[in-house]
């Protein structure tokens, strides 16, 4: 597995970027990749099929010159910004068949994060998900296809979530755990800084030799285009 470590600060390149990665991956012509990015400046990122005036404040966005972009996976809007890092897994099915059931794949991979990560109170929930005790911290969505999946999500480590009540709606739809609480009182932080993130996040995905082996973070548990600027590093551990 490839790393790239840090992609440019465009919320639009970073999604067209994962897009093409995953259609390459799917043609069979590249290889698996870990990959972080992180926005200067907020940006909204909807799922591919969400409706913009259903999970946006539009106007706002507007005058504020905030960039709307759409992604190539589910899931529900997202607000991107300082203190929020991007993290792509792309994947080989045909290497990983064990990944096929989308259930599955999230609790491996977000079990693997939440070891690594080693928090006390850090759980899956949700399925897509990852709280700290009850408030959550990361986000994930993907996109899958015969050969290929594109895991992608944010982990918040020094976000100011007063963005999201200005720019996203409250969801149509929301997990039981959030127990009908605003953006602010429902996501949180992180204690941990950047560079910790990303050392437990290549120490799982990189370094380890059987993702298909994790197992997921319980309840109640204490698991201690073409841009010439990203920075790729080759890792001869294979994932």
């Amino acid at each position: 597995m490839r790393l790239i470590e840090n992609g440019p600060p465009d919320a639009r390149w970073n999604v067209a970027f994962d897009a093409a990665l995953f259609h390459e991956l799917e043609g069979g012509a590249a290889r698996e990749t870990l990959r972080f990015w992180e926005s200067t400046e907020p940006a909204v990122i909807l799922g591919s099929f969400g409706p913009a005036w259903r999970e946006i404040d539009e106007e706002a966005c507007a005058a504020d010159r905030v960039p709307v972009v759409r992604r190539t996976s589910g899931g529900g809007a997202v607000v991107v910004g300082r203190g929020c890092l991007n993290y792509s897994l792309l994947m080989s099915l045909d290497a990983r068949p064990e990944l096929r059931h989308v259930a599955h794949s999230y609790d491996v991979i977000l079990g693997r994060m939440a070891a690594a990560l080693g928090v006390p109170g850090l759980t899956v929930e949700a399925v897509s998900d990852l709280a700290l005790d009850g408030r959550k911290v990361a986000g994930s969505a993907q996109r899958r296809g015969r050969r290929a999946l594109l895991h992608h999500g944010t982990v918040l480590y020094a976000f100011d979530a007063s963005v999201m009540t200005r720019y996203l709606k409250d969801p149509a739809r929301q997990p039981s755990y959030r127990a009908g609480r605003p953006h602010t009182e429902f996501v949180t932080n992180l204690p941990m800084g950047l560079a910790a993130i990303r050392a437990a996040l290549m120490r799982s995905f990189l370094v380890r030799s059987d993702i298909a082996q994790a197992g997921r973070a319980r309840r109640g548990a204490s698991p201690v285009g073409r841009r010439p600027h990203a920075r790729v590093q080759e890792r001869r551990p294979q994932c």
